[in-house]
């Protein structure tokens, strides 16, 4: 007696129209956002003005992201592209965050970027590079990744992402500022510290 087994895939990952501007304010529930009306899309839907613009950096990581996902640019809808631009105050670092849905390519347009990214357990390998201006450097989807200001001027930095809503977890906002919070004991054993630090670690977030 043969047994035969079959498989069948079917995907398709490209666009099946030639645009799908996010609508908002539609009340149905999808993977991303509904497509407005394509008789209503304006040259405004796929239009963000602003990027030319220096962030504040006046804060305590010293950074400024200005994301540009379809948040900001309706457009970019199912397209699975957006980009961000960072600005570094001198020594100003873009703590260790993860995007969940896309890679992350960046180009330093001007200053000195360390970067680095950690590879998934167990090696847990910190792969690291000290960028110029005109560098390139790529981190892979989902691994935790940063960049930071080596020099004494201030950087900028151009990030583009393979999803329209690439989604960022900055872990230390994540871990010590969770709501509701996660429990100390816990952090303080993941983290092997007293729980006396732990409490003066979420209270900064």
């Amino acid at each position: 007696m043969a047994l035969t087994f079959t498989l069948a895939l079917a995907a398709d990952h490209s666009p099946l129209q030639d645009f799908c501007v996010a609508d908002p304010k539609s009340q149905v529930l999808v993977n991303g956002l509904a497509c407005k009306d394509p008789t209503l899309v304006k040259a405004n839907d796929f239009f963000f003005r602003g990027l030319h613009l220096e962030g504040n950096t006046s804060n305590p990581v010293g950074s400024k992201v200005a994301p540009v996902t379809v948040s900001q640019l309706p457009g970019l809808n199912t397209l699975g592209i957006s980009l961000a631009r960072i600005d570094f105050a001198p020594w100003g670092t873009n703590p260790p965050h993860t995007h969940p849905r896309a890679t992350e390519i960046l180009t330093v347009i001007e200053g000195t970027l360390e970067v680095g990214f950690v590879t998934s357990n167990p090696g847990n390998r910190h792969v690291t590079k000290v960028l110029q201006k005109g560098d390139v450097f790529v981190f892979p989807v989902g691994l935790v990744h940063y960049q930071r200001n080596v020099g004494y001027g201030n950087a900028v930095a151009i990030a583009a992402l393979s999803s329209q809503n690439p989604g960022v977890i900055t872990i230390a906002n994540a871990v010590f500022g969770a709501t509701p919070d996660i429990a100390s004991d816990v952090l303080a054993k993941a983290f092997q510290v007293d729980k006396d630090v732990v409490a003066d670690l979420k209270s900064k977030f």
